[in-house]
């Protein structure tokens, strides 16, 4: 029983270090396998620390799972406002478009590319959509903070259109990022014949602007 007992001598910074590992270990294995496939045991095998470290440092399983979920969309979305931030101080605060959706489609596109270590970060986020716990999915449908300056940069941008007609395009926008992964591309390149193959999350970038953009436009 001894593994199960938490060292309460560790120093301050051994702990930092212990629940470092725990939260990588964590993020990489629910990523990879699914929140239901994996334990407390394999993370903390995983992580090399001792099976007590989970509860310890973050109170159960699931509230290890909505602290990865909770910092890993706070980092993108401040991407996200910190872009259209600099749109905006370009434009005297009413930029186009066009570079709202760069905003907006950029950072999760840039985590997403094969090269880049925060693809893992983004497969977190992607099963915490669909696999997700009740505090997530909470939090998924009622913090929209962030949306909410996209929102108001696109109706300022198109005053033209009725507010719920650009509440409905970024919607229809935001599934084209939900649904925009490197992981699918293969799907694609079968259906198209090989006439498809998108390893360049700059060019995709370029397209998915491209297609969105019109739809903001027409």
């Amino acid at each position: 029983m001894t593994d199960l007992i938490h060292d309460s001598t560790e120093t301050d910074e051994t702990q930092a270090a212990t629940k470092a590992a725990v939260f990588a270990s964590a993020e990489r294995l629910f990523a990879l396998h699914g929140f239901q496939n994996v334990s407390v045991r394999d993370i903390t095998a995983d992580a090399g620390v001792n099976l007590a470290s989970v509860n310890y440092h973050f109170g159960s399983k699931d509230a290890l799972l909505f602290e990865i979920f909770r910092r890993r969309t706070a980092e993108l979305n401040r991407e996200r406002v910190r872009m259209l931030h600099e749109a905006n101080g370009r434009h005297d605060g009413k930029p186009p478009v066009r570079e709202i959706l760069e905003a907006l489609f950029a950072p999760p596109l840039k985590w997403a590319d094969p090269e880049n270590d925060r693809r893992i970060s983004v497969q977190f986020i992607i099963r915490a959509r669909s696999e997700g716990t009740a505090e997530m999915r909470e939090a998924l449908q009622n913090d929209v903070s962030h949306l909410e300056r996209f929102a108001n940069a696109l109706i300022a941008a198109r005053p033209d259109l009725p507010r719920e007609e650009v509440y409905w395009r970024l919607h229809f926008c935001l599934g084209m990022v939900h649904n925009n992964r490197f992981a699918e591309f293969d799907r694609l390149h079968h259906l198209s014949g090989g006439a498809t193959r998108e390893g360049d999350a700059q060019a995709l970038l370029k397209r998915m602007v491209d297609f969105a953009e019109a739809g903001f436009l027409a």
